[in-house]
């Protein structure tokens, strides 16, 4: 028999305790799948409408995969994903790169100054998208005197730059907290070099944490639209602000949800392969102890 707290039994009593508890129980199962439904049921939409043969949200006329196959041939949406994709991607590497190195430096400071340096980095996170865009906006502005033609995708990957390294720090930077401080010392002292010694033994022990924060930083990037679009100019457009613009024209094509669902697919493998490694890696270090 289960045992429980002896001053709730005397208070509400054996029975009036065991249906309280068994109400609460019932009211955190639907509240999780109510969360669960609020965060799947889009993605499932988007799924069916993407082989839907209507274009109306509201009917479904007959299976097709005839949209996959527009994704790259439609004459407007494919340079927008095109320029996505170079952004997001360009921006990821940038950023993780970026990222990591500086969260390892400022690990490597005293407390005082980590904190100050942190303060500064969380600042970009919890400001507002629309803050971000107008300001970079006035800086890039700044610069046309010196490069007329700035706007477009020297500022997109800038901008994206400038908003995703802060999440790549925030991600390595717990990793390196559990890496032994005397690894790197250990690792001179055997006559490695400072830079061999951070790429064969730091990089390789905080990857789990570079990994996380590569893949936040490309979700970031690929699903901004406030501040690209106020950094992007010259008819240089990615995918969120080509269908602002096609909504603004009803002219959305249901192409676009199936890049979407093929987009999430990529992300779950991902996710999936990297669990996958870090499993299959904690059960062999598990065998060899």
């Amino acid at each position: 028999m289960m045992a429980y707290p002896r001053a709730r039994i005397e208070e509400y009593g054996y029975k009036d305790y065991t249906v309280w508890k068994k109400i609460f129980n019932i009211v955190k199962l639907v509240m999780v799948i109510l969360i669960i439904i609020a965060l799947y049921l889009p993605l499932v939409l988007i799924a069916i409408q993407s082989v839907n043969s209507s274009t109306q949200l509201n009917v479904f006329d007959s299976f097709t995969l005839s949209w996959y196959t527009k994704i790259f041939s439609h004459p407007t949406l494919a340079p927008a994903i095109k320029n996505t994709l170079i952004i997001s991607v360009g921006a990821t590497v940038l950023s993780t790169v970026l990222g990591t190195f500086v969260a390892i430096g400022i690990n490597s400071l005293e407390t005082k100054k980590r904190q100050r340096l942190l303060l500064l980095n969380n600042i970009p996170l919890l400001n507002a998208d629309i803050v971000t865009g107008i300001s970079l906006m006035l800086v890039f502005s700044l610069l046309i005197n010196i490069y007329p033609y700035i706007f477009g995708f020297p500022t997109l990957i800038l901008a994206h730059l400038f908003f995703t390294f802060p999440y790549v720090i925030l991600s390595v930077l717990p990793k390196l907290k559990e890496i032994d401080p005397n690894l790197m010392d250990a690792a001179l002292d055997l006559g490695v070099k400072p830079y061999r010694a951070l790429l064969k033994v730091i990089i390789p022990a905080i990857k789990a944490g570079i990994f996380s924060g590569m893949l936040l930083a490309f979700t970031m990037s690929i699903d901004d639209f406030v501040v690209s679009y106020f950094t992007t100019g010259n008819g240089f457009d990615n995918l969120s602000i080509w269908i602002y613009a096609s909504i603004g024209r009803r002219s959305l094509t249901p192409a676009v949800y199936a890049f979407s669902t093929l987009l999430t697919l990529f992300t779950l493998g991902l996710l999936l392969l990297f669990n996958f490694i870090s499993h299959r890696k904690g059960k062999n270090k598990n065998e060899k102890n």
